[in-house]
């Protein structure tokens, strides 16, 4: 297996938070009451997504209420776990000064991207360090909601009932965090991937893999995150407006969020938010399909076993998937 130069992951945090907008100003108290409000989403998120799920409560999490450079520090953290725990880095007993400053390089590309990413992510489940950790973001997650002008309280536990159906999702499936670090070795299995994209490419994130065993990776990684993010998404209608009161007003806005064009949509084209767009959709309706067919329980057989995933061709065909299982 090719490996990755390393990087270095200090100066990647420095530099995203040297880049990073704060995002909007609020008082002390203001502050307080956003990660008091958020940490407590996240716990009433936990029974409600159990209930809609039908799988088991995992044990209980980490919840960290971070800004937008706490977001960045820990990312960075998360991206050096993913790419040792996918055997691509491993770090030299001696380091030339060519190696040290080509680090720092990688670093300053891996810190600005962060730092755009850092601008709009709203929550992350992070499987990759251990232990396991739900990031909310607060500064995102308020500037979102007044921009949409929803709820605050509806929309704070919306973002949780996302990120915590990924964390059933993992627990579910325990086999799930290694088989993605292996598939994502695979992809990064390549010698002139860089974070950015090459001279002469497109602009489409596929093109930075050639190889058969590359493709087949990502068409892989693809189902997978079409199948997790559909499944959060149609677990979120599942609780529906009993729960969260304002839920069609938040769908309908935050759908419209996610169409926007412009120039800060080749942005997200370049970072590959246009393909998380498409898993949404793609994976909502694979798994409406196969609840209508066969219930949720059925549907929670994809999370069994690596070969009960479904692949890319029975996301978008889920009777095919159905009639393979």
């Amino acid at each position: 297996m090719q490996q990755l130069p390393p990087v270095d992951w200090t100066t990647a945090a420095r530099t995203g938070r040297s880049l990073v907008h704060p995002g909007p100003e609020l008082s002390r108290d203001e502050i307080a009451q956003v990660v008091a409000e958020l940490r407590d989403a996240a716990e009433r998120a936990t029974p409600e997504v159990e209930r809609v799920t039908g799988m088991t409560r995992p044990a209980s999490g980490r919840v960290l209420v971070v800004d937008r450079p706490g977001w960045i520090a820990a990312v960075s953290g998360s991206a050096q776990a993913l790419l040792s725990g996918a055997g691509m880095v491993t770090e030299p007993a001696d380091r030339s000064p060519v190696d040290v400053v080509r680090a720092k390089a990688l670093g300053v590309q891996a810190g600005a991207v962060f730092a755009v990413i850092a601008n709009r992510i709203l929550g992350q489940f992070d499987p990759f360090v251990a232990p396991a950790r739900l990031l909310l973001v607060a500064p995102n997650v308020v500037s979102v909601e007044r921009h949409l002008g929803v709820d605050p309280a509806d929309f704070r536990l919306w973002v949780c009932l996302h990120e915590e159906t990924h964390r059933f999702q993992f627990a579910q499936a325990p086999w799930l965090r290694e088989h993605l670090l292996g598939l994502f070795g695979e992809l990064l299995d390549a010698e002139e991937l860089t974070f950015g994209l090459p001279p002469g490419k497109t602009g489409d994130i596929r093109d930075l893999f050639s190889t058969p065993e590359q493709k087949r990776a990502f068409d892989e990684v693809t189902a997978a995150m079409s199948l997790m993010e559909g499944h959060a998404d149609v677990m979120m209608d599942r609780v529906g407006t009993d729960v969260v009161h304002t839920y069609p007003a938040i769908r309908a806005a935050f759908e419209t969020r996610r169409d926007q064009r412009g120039w800060g949509a080749w942005i997200r084209r370049l970072l590959g938010f246009d393909l998380k767009r498409e898993q949404y959709r793609d994976g909502a309706e694979f798994c409406r399909q196969v609840i209508a067919s066969g219930g949720i329980e059925t549907l929670n057989r994809a999370f069994e076993a690596p070969g009960l995933l479904p692949t890319v061709a029975e996301i978008h065909d889920p009777q095919q998937w159905l009639h393979r299982i």
